[in-house]
């Protein structure tokens, strides 16, 4: 048990405010319950939609906060496998303000699959990489 898990969850300020996605989420720095930086905003996962809006249709909601080289594929075009994207819960989320703040400790959001890549094959073949120094 960390001492995260004794403290209350603080609640979501933000349910049910309607935002402008691109002022308030992209590209804004995502910070774990301790102020550590956990990752930046590049895209959102959303409801789905029904096409085309029709009036009185509630608008979509975000599910979820991805992190990825999302801007490579804008720019050259082409997908990357869905596994190489990191998603934050939209339910972790703490508070908006200039940087996204979260409810959670770092090590409760996923790591990015190039870190975890490097971890397990490169930085553990380092005689003493595989534990923490003394």
């Amino acid at each position: 048990m960390t001492s995260h898990d004794a403290l209350p969850r603080p609640p979501v300020h933000i349910v049910g405010r309607l935002l402008d996605a691109r002022l308030s989420l992209l590209d804004r720095q995502v910070l774990d319950v301790d102020g550590r930086p956990v990752g930046v905003v590049d895209d959102l996962e959303l409801t789905e939609v029904t096409s085309p809006l029709e009036p009185g249709t509630p608008p979509p909601e975000v599910t979820s906060l991805v992190h990825g080289p999302i801007v490579l594929e804008r720019i050259f075009g082409g997908r990357r496998p869905d596994a190489h994207l990191l998603r934050i819960g939209w339910d972790t989320v703490a508070k908006l303000g200039s940087a996204i703040e979260l409810a959670v400790p770092a090590s409760d959001v996923p790591r990015p699959w190039l870190e975890s890549w490097l971890r397990d094959r490169v930085i553990a073949r380092i005689p003493g990489g595989r534990h923490v120094p003394r």
